[in-house]
């Protein structure tokens, strides 16, 4: 065979700019990763009580200035203090470090030396010349301006302080072992509210007594220089703060309500775990929204009408009793691993279900059982929960428990196709299934027994404690044969543990209800999608569409997402006519009858034109009686209230 004398000559020029090939390649070995932040032992911080005095006063700037004193004991000649990562309430690391800022440390006037150490930038090392007695630590904590930085915490009329947020803490004990006395000057004029004891207020600063650093973080502030104070009974007060004073105007009525609330918890629950309670309530729409719960108080947001324009905004009035729950559920009775003795250790919420999911199903019943939430706006978010995972694809591979550690690595931020996914299922699934749990038990014992049984059992005990008493998932089974012996481990490797399984609708079913479907939404699914402008289109062609037309969720599967139509895209037309959402629901229903469904979608710069496949009307779930009659079913008795009821108001 004859070869080009071109080839050879690109050949030979290939060979010649060719690396030569080592007979080794270069491999490195890992660097043994030196691990310098000690693990917390059960041992008192021996530098003594640190002091922590913070600076609220500029709202203009929204920021905090915290100085904190930490003494040490004689001969420290290296001082590693810790801000907090794994926060209680969130399950997940989440301490926003990011925003601490112009950190300096000093003693007797000498700036010192630190750094951050390479495996755990939340910890601060500093080296201490001898004779070191103490430590001040200045830093600022800069609270987010714009909702796209994060949470709000500080607005020019109120303010949330969490002191997990801006202060720091020595490494190596647990938190109940370290002794902390704080202070904070507030702007002129301003009220504060609280579970701290031992206040003493001199003008703008407010000081409280000796506490453990446990206890503080457990106990934030709420402040504001409009507020008003109610007292609900049985030493619990509710607290509000208000972007305008009018909003303060609460009726008696609708206090009396809150008052049912705390009736009706002590009622289920058996004993009450703490010495006083702070609800800390904001009505704004300027700082951001919270629902955090603490063993003596809450951290909580509703919307500035919430009490003047009461009927608007009962979809949204199970918060205060999902908060309120938690005291028991997640404070008081804790699982043992999601425990931890400091804020560096990794929490691990694969019992979410029974802290998260309970207080979900305990927050819906005892604000059906108060009167915050009539009859028919819970059965209409037991129905929206139902509907939600009668049709969710995410259940075929991911089990209830799984979603438990979506608060670690997912974060709660925007997810592209959620319904496949998952998210943090174990609230309103966990929910259902305590709601099986209660109706097993009513049948089991013919409404001799029910969870109200099982709560006396788990929660009733150490009436006044508010220390932590923690369970491992074997008590769940074991108090539940307590009440009615049943196959509970049975039941929970099933509903819990094993993805690909039926709606959870048992419960409902056992209840006396069942899920169907309507052509328009339950009361809840209504009064969201008023308050929020949001048009749910879920369970028809798949999309939800803000009040700017744009598409924040498609439905894995639905006629939306097969024709493409994907998170971002703005509908801008209906069959050619400008997008209205009574244009689009109008649409629906025509396509029932042979009618076109076609949308005109803006997607970056391109405009599409997509025809849906769908003939199956507007689709919204309900639930309805499954036989006709007027008797209380199951699921009716489990939303009655416990409380004693004047004859003229009983229910019949």
């Amino acid at each position: 065979m004859k070869i080009a004398t071109g080839t050879i000559i690109a050949a030979l020029g290939l060979a010649l700019a060719a690396p030569a090939i080592p007979a080794t390649l270069s491999a490195p070995t890992a660097v043994p990763l030196s691990r310098q932040v000690p693990d917390a032992v059960d041992t008192p911080y021996p530098g003594g009580t640190i002091a922590i005095d913070i600076d609220a006063t500029d709202t203009l700037r929204g920021v905090y200035r915290i100085t904190q004193t930490v003494p040490v004991a004689p001969d420290t000649r290296r001082l590693t203090l810790l801000f907090p990562q794994w926060l209680p309430g969130n399950h997940g690391p989440r301490g926003p470090l990011a925003e601490l800022v112009d950190v300096t440390f000093t003693s007797g006037g000498e700036v010192l030396r630190w750094k951050r150490d390479p495996l755990e930038p939340n910890a601060f090392h500093i080296n201490l010349p001898a004779g070191t007695r103490e430590v001040v630590a200045r830093f600022i904590h800069t609270s987010p301006l714009q909702s796209s930085e994060g949470r709000i915490t500080m607005t020019q009329e109120m303010l949330n302080l969490q002191w997990e947020k801006m202060t720091l803490y020595p490494a190596g004990h647990y938190v109940r072992q370290i002794r902390v006395r704080p202070s904070v000057t507030m702007p002129a004029g301003w009220e504060v509210a609280g579970a701290l004891d031992g206040l003493k207020r001199e003008g703008n600063r407010w000081s409280w007594g000796e506490h453990s650093y446990e206890v503080l973080v457990d106990s934030p502030l709420f402040a504001g220089k409009h507020f008003r104070k109610w007292d609900l009974g049985q030493n619990v007060t509710l607290n509000v703060i208000a972007d305008k004073p009018e909003q303060l105007a609460a009726k008696p009525e609708q206090i009396a309500l809150h008052r049912n609330l705390i009736t009706e918890a002590r009622l289920a629950f058996g004993a009450n775990h703490f010495d006083r309670y702070e609800f800390l309530l904001a009505l704004t729409d300027r700082m951001g929204g919270i629902g955090l719960e603490h063993h003596r108080s809450s951290e909580n947001q509703l919307e500035p009408g919430a009490f003047t324009d009461w009927d608007r905004f009962e979809f949204d009035r199970n918060l205060l009793p999902h908060e309120y729950a938690h005291s028991w559920i997640g404070k008081y009775r804790r699982p043992a691993r999601l425990w931890t003795p400091d804020y560096r250790q990794p929490m691990q919420d694969d019992l979410l279900w029974t802290y998260e999911g309970q207080d979900q199903f305990w927050g819906t019943v005892l604000a059906a059982r108060s009167g915050l939430q009539g009859k028919d706006m819970v059965l209409g978010m037991l129905a929206t929960w139902a509907g939600t995972f009668a049709e969710q694809p995410g259940r075929r591979w991911r089990s209830v428990e799984d979603t438990g550690h979506d608060p670690i690595f997912a974060a709660r931020k925007p997810k592209p196709f959620p319904s496949l996914s998952r998210g943090e299922d174990y609230y309103t699934e966990g929910a259902l299934i305590w709601l099986e749990i209660d109706q097993i038990i009513r049948q089991g014992t013919g409404g001799k027994q029910s969870i109200d049984d099982f709560a006396k059992l788990f929660f009733g005990m150490r009436d006044g404690d508010w220390g932590q008493l923690t369970y491992e998932n074997d008590e769940i089974i074991a108090k539940l044969n307590q009440v009615y012996p049943h196959d509970w481990a049975g039941l929970i490797e099933q509903r819990i543990n094993t993805p690909g399984q039926p709606a959870p609708v048992r419960g409902i079913e056992l209840g006396g209800y069942k899920l169907v479907w309507k052509e328009y939404p339950n009361p809840f699914v209504r009064d969201v999608m008023a308050d929020s402008k949001v048009l749910n289109l879920t369970h028809s062609i798949g999309l939800v569409i803000d009040k700017d037309a744009r598409v924040t969720a498609t439905w894995w599967d639905s006629p939306a997402f097969k024709a493409g139509i994907v998170t971002g895209a703005t509908v801008l037309a209906v069959n050619g006519v400008a997008y209205t959402p009574d244009e689009l629901r109008n649409a629906i229903t025509a396509a029932k009858t042979g009618g076109p469904l076609d949308l005109l979608v803006k997607r970056g710069d391109r405009f599409i034109t997509y025809k849906l496949d769908y003939t199956g009307g507007l689709r919204w779930p309900w639930l309805e009686r499954a036989a006709p009659g007027t008797a209380p079913t199951g699921l009716d008795q489990l939303l009655m209230p416990r409380r004693p009821m004047p004859k003229s108001k009983a229910r019949k």
